[in-house]
C-alpha cells in the first residue's frame, strides 16, 4: 500500500486561448492545412516513427485520421471538423482553415468574447441568407440535362487532391466514367420510395488509369475462373437466373458456445446432422431452379461440389459489404438467414452472369434486369496514388449525390470566399443602428469583427496560393484573381491576369483591383459585388454547394465554441 501514489487533484487552465502553447499548436495546425489547400498543395507523409504503412496525401479525411492533436481545445475543433468529412466528404480542408482563421483573428480583438459570438452568428445568418438567395452572385444552378457543369464539378474535386498524379487526358476520362458510374445508380423509374444504388470501387493497382472503366452490375473477384472458362449457368423457365443470397454460414460449422446448450442423443454426430441440413438445402436449390448461389460467409466445399455438378455456381467470403448492393441489385430481397426453411419467394434475380478478367484479376460479373449497382474499375499506377484516387472518387459520387437533391453549385477557385467577403463588407456598411441595439453591441464593434470575419474568408482564398504570387479581388464582381510570381506590386495588373480563379470572368480593362493581402484591421469600403453573365463552357472550378454551407457553418459555430471555453480541466491521475 505504501506504492501507491496519492490521487492528484485535476488541472485547472483558465482562459486555454491566452497561452502561448495553444496558440502556437493552432498555428501550426493552420499552417499544414492551409499547405495542403488546392491543386498545388503540398503533399503530406503520416507515418507512425517505428515502421508501418506511411500515408501520402493532401485530403482532409486522410489527414484528420492520422492526425494525432493533444491539447483539447484542438481536439473539439478537429473533431468538429471529422464529423463534417464523414457528412459530406468534401471541403474539410475549406472548414479546417476557415476556423482556424476565425479564432486567430477573433482573438486578436479587444471585445468580449460574447460580443464577437453574437456579431459572428449574424454575420454568418447573413451569408447563409444570400447563399439561398435567387440573387446570390456565386452560386451556380445545376442542369442534369447537360453534362459540363456535372462534369466541371468532377473535375474540381479530382485536379484538387494533386497526390492521385494525374494528367488532363487522365481526369477528363475518370470524371466520365464517375459520372456515367453515378447515373447508373440513378432509378430510372422514380417514386416518393426512391433509393440511389451503389458504385463499388473494383481495385487493380499497377495499371493505366486510363485503363479505368465502368460495368453495370457487379463484379465478384473468383481466382478460381478462369478468364477462358465460358459459364453454363442454370436458367429458370423465364429465361432469367435465380439467386440465393446467403448471410449466414453455410459452412457446416457447430453451435458457438454464446448459443447455449444442447443436447445430443447417444449415437447422434453432429457434423453429420449439420452436413445432411445443407445437403437438403442444396437440393431445394436445386429443385427450384436456383443458378447461382452467393454466401458472405464460407460454404463447405461438399456443398459447393454438388452445386457445381447441378450447374449452380457458388460464390462464397463475398463479405458484408457486398450484401446491401447485392440484394439492391436481385430485386431488394433481404439475404437469406437461416438455412432450416427456405420460402420461394426468397430468391432474386439476375440477367445474366459472366466472366471478366482485368490484369491478372478473375471476376464473376454479375448484370442485373434494372441496374442500379454498378461496378467501377479503377485502375492507378501504385498503391499510394491508387487510395488517393479512390478517396476523390468516394468523394465525387457523394458529392453528386448531394447535388441531385439540391441542384447547386458554388463558385470555386476561391472565387466564393472573396465574393461573400466583398458581399459582407457591403451589408455591414449599411447596416441600420437597430441592428447595433439588437445586438447590444457598437458600430466599431460590428466593424471589426464583421473585418476578421472577411480577411479569414479572403485567407482561405490565399491559401490556394503556393507560388509567392499576388492575390487579387476585382471591385465589381468580388472575384479572386492570381498574378503569377515575380512580378513588382506596381504593375498593371489587367495587364497579367486572364481569368478569374473560377473562369467565370475574363480579363476586363474597366475592372479596379485590390490586393488581398491587406493588413486585418485596416477599413475596406466595399459595393454591392455583381453578379456575372455566366456561360457554362467558362467553368473552370466548382465547389459542392451542400457540403460548403455546411462547412461554412461548422467552422463559424465551431470558433464560437472555441472563444466560448474559459477553462480546460483535465484529469492528472
Amino acid at each position: 500500500m505504501s506504492r501507491l501514489e496519492a490521487k492528484k487533484p485535476p488541472l485547472f487552465i483558465s482562459e486555454p486561448l491566452t497561452k502561448d502553447t495553444v496558440s502556437q499548436s493552432l498555428s501550426l495546425l493552420s499552417g499544414i492545412l492551409k499547405s495542403c489547400y488546392g491543386p498545388a498543395g503540398r503533399l503530406k507523409q503520416f507515418h507512425n516513427g517505428v515502421g508501418g504503412h506511411v500515408c501520402t496525401t493532401s485530403q482532409s479525411s486522410a489527414i484528420f485520421s492520422h492526425l494525432s492533436v493533444s491539447h483539447p481545445m484542438l481536439r473539439v475543433l478537429t473533431a468538429s471538423i471529422e464529423n463534417h468529412v464523414s457528412r459530406f466528404s468534401d471541403c474539410g480542408l475549406f472548414t479546417a482553415i476557415l476556423c482556424c482563421s476565425l479564432i486567430e483573428n477573433f482573438r486578436s480583438l479587444n471585445i468580449a468574447s460574447c460580443t464577437i459570438i453574437k456579431i459572428s452568428k449574424h454575420l454568418l445568418s447573413l451569408c447563409m441568407d444570400y447563399l439561398k438567395s435567387e440573387a446570390c452572385g456565386c452560386r451556380v444552378a445545376v442542369d442534369f440535362s447537360s453534362l459540363e457543369t456535372l462534369l466541371c464539378l468532377i473535375r474540381s474535386i479530382l485536379t484538387s487532391k494533386p497526390a492521385c498524379m494525374l494528367n488532363k487526358q487522365e481526369v477528363d476520362h475518370l470524371a466520365t466514367l464517375i459520372l456515367k458510374a453515378f447515373m447508373f445508380t440513378v432509378p430510372s423509374h422514380v417514386d416518393t420510395n426512391a433509393v440511389l444504388g451503389k458504385c463499388i470501387i473494383v481495385p487493380v493497382k499497377g495499371k493505366r488509369v486510363m485503363d479505368s472503366t465502368v460495368l453495370p452490375g457487379l463484379l465478384i473477384e473468383m481466382p478460381e475462373i478462369s478468364s477462358a472458362k465460358l459459364l453454363t449457368v442454370k436458367r429458370s423457365c423465364s429465361n432469367m437466373i435465380k439467386i440465393a443470397l446467403f448471410c449466414v454460414s453455410m459452412s457446416g460449422d457447430l453451435f458457438s458456445p454464446e448459443e447455449g446448450t444442447i443436447t445430443v442423443h447417444h449415437g447422434i454426430s453432429l457434423e453429420m446432422s449439420e452436413l445432411n441440413q445443407l445437403f437438403n438445402v442444396g437440393n431445394q436449390l436445386v429443385n427450384d431452379e436456383v443458378g447461382l448461389v452467393i454466401c458472405q460467409k464460407v460454404i463447405h466445399p461438399s456443398l459447393k461440389q454438388y452445386l457445381k455438378e447441378n450447374h449452380i455456381i457458388a460464390v462464397d467470403r463475398a463479405g458484408l459489404s457486398l450484401m446491401e448492393p447485392l440484394s439492391q441489385m436481385t430485386g431488394n430481397k433481404p439475404p437469406i438467414a437461416s438455412i432450416r426453411l427456405l420460402s420461394p419467394s426468397c430468391y432474386g434475380s439476375l440477367k445474366d452472369v459472366r466472366v471478366e478478367s482485368f490484369a491478372s484479376k478473375h471476376f464473376v460479373h454479375l448484370i442485373p434486369i434494372d441496374t442500379v449497382v454498378c461496378s467501377l474499375i479503377l485502375c492507378n499506377r501504385n498503391e499510394t496514388a491508387w487510395d488517393e484516387l479512390k478517396r476523390a472518387c468516394e468523394t465525387a459520387e457523394h458529392v453528386l449525390q448531394f447535388t441531385i437533391k439540391e441542384p447547386l453549385a458554388l463558385l470555386g477557385g476561391g472565387c466564393t470566399e472573396t465574393h461573400l467577403a466583398s458581399y459582407i463588407r457591403h451589408k455591414s456598411c449599411s447596416l441600420s443602428t437597430s441592428s447595433f441595439k439588437d445586438l447590444d453591441c457598437s458600430r466599431t464593434q460590428y466593424q471589426l469583427v464583421a473585418d476578421g470575419f472577411c480577411h479569414s474568408l479572403e485567407s482561405v482564398a490565399c491559401s490556394l496560393n503556393h507560388d509567392d504570387g499576388e492575390i487579387l479581388t476585382d471591385l465589381v464582381y468580388g472575384h479572386c484573381w492570381f498574378v503569377p510570381s515575380g512580378f513588382p506590386s506596381v504593375f498593371n495588373w489587367s495587364d497579367l491576369v486572364s481569368k478569374c480563379g473560377c473562369g467565370i470572368n475574363g480579363n476586363a480593362k474597366n475592372l479596379s483591383w485590390r490586393l488581398l493581402q491587406g493588413q486585418f484591421g485596416s477599413p475596406v469600403i466595399q459595393g454591392c459585388p455583381k453578379e456575372p453573365l455566366v456561360n457554362v463552357a467558362d467553368f473552370q472550378t466548382l465547389d459542392c454547394f451542400a457540403a460548403k454551407c455546411s462547412g461554412l457553418q461548422i467552422a463559424v459555430e465551431t470558433a464560437n465554441l472555441v472563444l466560448d471555453l474559459s477553462y480546460v480541466i483535465e484529469d492528472q491521475n
